[in-house]
């Protein structure tokens, strides 16, 4: 949350699902099944119910499917990369574009393909980087280690987007300036594991044991 005007205001969320899931077959990971609705939605009610407001969600692969089928997702911006098969990276600019006429100070953002987190790390992130500003960089941590949901403050966006390139999204730019970043440890609520194989589908599963997801 942020601070305006002695009120607090919602940080928006950015959810990255353009991909084609092309480990997966050509599925894009957007449409995969889950909870009874679509990893898209899922992802998306993450971050609202996390806290963030609005929620922006950059579509690529099969977007025009993913609008026809995603109806829970009427509530979202959903915003189109052209050139998603660029990689991750494009999806973050193109993203974080959408963002900057709200004159936001920071943005939350997600992967579309990490259902083992939920919106309890988001809303612990949002308040482990409390106040958040436009210098604010922070993190999820599982274990110590760096992952997602991260928390981008709008005067580094200019600087990840001319750097954001293939798949490697803000990778080199969070490993650069590594030393300014606040982990918040997340590993004790959540799990940050992918959807990228065949393999992994099982994931999806509600029945799945817990520690079988780890």
């Amino acid at each position: 949350m942020v601070e305006h005007n002695g009120a607090a205001s919602p940080v928006p969320g950015l959810v990255l699902a353009a991909g084609t899931g092309r480990r997966l077959g050509g599925q894009p990971k957007a449409l995969l099944a889950y909870r009874g609705g679509l990893l898209v939605e899922h992802a998306a009610r993450v971050l609202r119910d996390g806290g963030c407001d609005p929620v922006h969600v950059v579509l690529g692969a099969a977007a025009r499917e993913v609008r026809d089928r995603a109806t829970g997702l009427q509530w979202c911006v959903l915003v189109d990369n052209p050139s998603w098969p660029e990689g991750m990276g494009s999806s973050l600019r193109v993203g974080l574009e959408s963002l900057a006429p709200l004159g936001a100070p920071a943005a939350l953002v997600s992967l579309v393909d990490q259902p083992g987190i939920g919106s309890d790390a988001v809303a612990r992130v949002l308040a482990g980087a409390a106040p958040v500003s436009p210098g604010t960089l922070a993190a999820a941590a599982y274990g110590g280690r760096r992952g997602h949901p991260v928390l981008f403050g709008a005067d580094h966006w200019p600087a990840i987007t001319a750097s954001a390139t293939g798949d490697q999204g803000a990778r080199a730019y969070l490993k650069a300036h590594e030393s300014g970043i606040t982990l918040v440890e997340c590993g004790d609520i959540a799990a940050p594991y992918d959807i990228d194989t065949p393999a992994d589908l099982r994931l999806l599963l509600d029945d799945l044991p817990g520690a079988e997801r780890t």
